[in-house]
C-alpha cells in the first residue's frame, strides 16, 4: 500500500533532509552522502520511496533532483520547517510572550528570525546593555530603533551613533520622549539638529518593548503575557531577520509622527 506523501516527508529524517537539500538543485549520490552525512546503503531506501512517490527523478546525468510536484511540496514545506525551529529553538520564551504587537502577515513568517540568540542577563548585568548589542550596534552602517521604555544608557548610545555619523533613525513612545525632554534635553537637542537622525513619536499603547535593526543583527524585546518586561531579548544575525524586522519597524513608523523640533 502506497504512503500518504505527508507520511513519506515527515516520518523520515532522511528523506525530510534530501528534499530540502534538492532545493539548491540537483545532486548525484556523493554529493549527497557528503551534505547529509549517510551511507550509500542507508539513504538509497528512501531516495526509492521519494521516486515512488513521484516527488524526485534522475536527470540525464543520473543526479537526483525534485520533480515538479516535488518542487511544489518543498516550497511549502521550508517557511513550516524555519517557524517550527525558531519556536523550538527558545520554546519557553515564546510561548510566555506578549505577540499581540507583531502584525498578522509577519507572524506568519517569524521563521525568517532564523538562528536566534536568547539573551537573560544575570542578577548583577539586570541593566547592562548586552556586549552582543553594543559592539554590533557601534559597528552598524544604519540603525533603526523603536523603544517604549526609558533606559538610562539609551542616551549615551544615541549620541555615540551621531558621533560616528551613522544613518539612525529613532522611535520613541510619547512616554519616552517626554522623559528624553526632561531628563535629557541636550542629548535630544543633538539628535533632533543631527541630519543624520530622523526621530519619530508613537502611541503608548504599543505592546512591544523595543526593535532594533541594522545590516548586522535584529534585536527584539516582547512583554511577557502578564505585560511586564523582564529583560529577556531575542536576537539574530540572519540577513532574512534583518529584512523581517525592517518590516516590522516600518509598520510602527508608519503609525508615528515626525519630529521636526522640539
Amino acid at each position: 500500500m502506497r504512503s500518504s506523501l505527508s507520511d513519506t516527508i515527515w516520518l523520515s529524517e532522511k528523506r525530510k533532509n534530501l528534499l530540502l537539500l534538492l532545493v539548491e538543485g540537483p545532486r548525484n549520490i556523493d554529493q549527497i552522502k557528503t551534505s547529509l552525512n549517510v551511507t550509500s546503503k542507508a539513504m538509497m531506501p528512501q531516495i526509492k520511496i521519494l521516486k515512488e512517490q513521484d516527488m524526485i527523478v534522475q536527470n540525464e546525468l543520473d543526479d537526483y533532483e525534485l520533480s515538479d510536484v516535488g518542487r511544489i511540496i518543498v516550497k511549502n514545506m521550508s517557511p513550516l520547517l524555519k517557524t517550527l525551529g525558531v519556536i523550538e529553538e527558545n520554546m519557553e520564551y515564546w510561548a510566555t510572550r506578549n505577540l499581540t504587537s507583531i502584525p498578522k502577515s509577519l507572524s506568519y513568517r517569524i521563521g525568517e528570525l532564523g538562528q536566534c540568540m536568547l539573551i537573560e542577563p544575570d542578577l548583577n548585568h539586570m541593566f547592562d546593555l548586552p556586549i552582543e548589542f553594543t559592539e554590533n550596534i557601534i559597528r552598524s552602517n544604519n540603525v533603526k530603533m523603536f523603544i517604549s521604555y526609558f533606559h538610562p544608557l539609551y542616551p549615551r548610545l544615541f549620541i555615540d551613533l551621531l558621533s560616528k555619523e551613522i544613518d539612525f533613525t529613532l522611535i520613541f513612545t510619547e512616554s519616552v520622549f517626554n522623559r528624553m525632554r526632561t531628563d535629557c534635553s541636550k542629548e535630544l537637542e543633538l539628535l533632533t539638529g543631527s541630519g543624520s537622525a530622523d526621530l519619530y513619536i508613537c502611541d503608548d499603547s504599543i505592546k512591544l518593548t523595543t526593535i532594533t535593526v541594522t545590516e548586522r543583527f535584529t534585536y527584539l524585546c516582547f512583554f511577557n503575557k502578564e505585560g511586564m518586561y523582564d529583560h529577556r531579548k531575542i536576537m539574530s544575525f540572519d540577513e532574512s531577520a534583518s529584512k523581517w524586522g525592517e518590516e516590522l519597524f516600518t509598520h510602527y513608523q508608519n503609525l508615528s509622527r515626525r519630529i521636526t523640533e522640539l
